[in-house]
């Protein structure tokens, strides 16, 4: 699958870039200027986020951005440079509902190729059940798993970490989970 071109110019020249192979043994198309031969390499982007639980419950953000405005999520957002994968979580879920956490382990890793994205979600205790969340979220809610509005779930990553996560409570063990949503 091909994702579309993103790279137009040059980061270090201006030059406009073109899509080739590149005469160093790679065997990719890459953005490369044909001006200071730099050659620009487009990454997946990191989402990072937690499941942030509360006893038998886990907390849920009502997202109010697009994509999918007024459906349910875990908090998460694109991993900022300069932040390593768990500060980015937490980051996240303060910025988005407002929650105060202990981080825990890594728990799902999610690759998300058509969009060139990859999912990481860490468990996270809830230190309290009180919420403020940011302007990116219309409400931030406990919800158990039978409570849980499956048919409004935004995202499949977050769907497939629900799943996931209560599969493992119920069996009394957390592991780590790596998939590829194609």
């Amino acid at each position: 699958m091909m994702l579309p071109r993103s790279i137009k110019h040059c980061r270090n020249c201006g030059t406009a870039v073109i899509y080739r192979v590149p005469d160093d043994g790679d065997t990719k198309e890459r953005a490369v200027c044909p001006g200071c031969d730099t050659i620009h390499y487009e990454n997946p982007l990191n989402v990072v986020g937690t499941v942030p639980w509360f006893g038998d419950k886990v907390l849920l953000c009502k997202r109010n951005i697009e994509p999918r405005w007024g459906k349910w999520t875990l908090p998460a957002g694109f991993m900022e440079l300069g932040e390593g994968t768990a500060q980015g979580a937490a980051r996240e879920t303060h910025e988005e509902a407002g929650a105060q956490i202990e981080m825990e382990a890594l728990f799902t890793v999610l690759s998300v190729p058509r969009v060139g994205q990859v999912h990481l979600f860490y468990r996270a205790r809830l230190l309290s059940d009180v919420f403020e969340p940011g302007f990116e979220t219309i409400e931030a809610r406990l919800f158990s798993q039978a409570e849980i509005p499956w048919e409004e779930i935004a995202f499949r990553t977050v769907k497939e970490t629900l799943q996931r996560f209560f599969e493992d409570r119920a069996r009394g063990s957390f592991g780590v989970h790596a998939y590829d949503i194609v």
